[in-house]
């Protein structure tokens, strides 16, 4: 069983939400288990409060936001723990719930980069950003994964508008006058190019 940490330092820590309150509502055996799950969510046990809102969840659709929401909160202690595959997987099974939440793309995209899955992450930032694009913190990930891969105009267009936003954003200045040497060197690199020497022109007759 997962070490129990309080979920409202958690809550404060990765900015996650608490989990929607339990309702004896509908099925009473559905509503049974999300009760069961709702109190486990509150000692922090989500091994025990995810199993019980899957159950719940399998009897009445209504539970699936608290068994994505306890997922989430079971994710954000494996990342904690830096115990990252299982940290993926439990973003992904929340975001098959919930696929329209911009922050689980946001920490998935975080995971797949600790796990070198570049790709990965920078389908999921492009996810955020779609959702949610006024959220500037996504663009800066997403321009260091692009600078990453060599594509420099990207990573230039996503620093831009994060300049835009916040002139003075340290990180993006950085980046941009990085960016910009990198592409002087080269236009200087294809300039000299062999391939680029300018063809003397023909002496005039005489």
């Amino acid at each position: 069983m997962m070490k129990r940490i309080s979920a409202l330092c958690l809550a404060a820590a990765l900015g996650l939400c608490p989990l929607p309150t339990a309702k004896a509502q509908g099925n009473p055996e559905s509503a049974k288990l999300a009760r069961q799950g709702s109190e486990a969510a509150k000692a922090a046990d989500w091994d025990k409060a995810i199993a019980a809102f899957r159950k719940a969840a399998e009897m009445d659709a209504k539970w699936n936001t608290n068994l994505a929401a306890a997922l989430q909160q079971r994710g954000a202690v494996y990342m904690s723990q830096q115990k990252f595959p299982e940290a993926a997987a439990d973003f992904t099974e929340a975001l098959k719930i919930t696929p329209r939440d911009a922050a689980i793309h946001e920490r998935r995209a975080y995971v797949e980069m600790k796990l070198h899955e570049v790709d990965k992450a920078l389908a999921d930032y492009s996810e955020a950003i779609k959702i949610n694009p006024q959220e500037i913190r996504y663009y800066m990930p997403r321009a260091y994964i692009y600078e990453v891969k060599g594509d420099l105009k990207n990573s230039m267009a996503d620093t831009e508008h994060v300049l835009k936003v916040d002139k003075n954003n340290a990180e993006a200045q950085a980046r941009k006058a990085r960016l910009e040497k990198i592409q002087k060197m080269k236009a200087n690199e294809q300039a000299n190019a062999p391939g680029n020497t300018p063809i003397p022109a023909p002496p005039p007759k005489k």
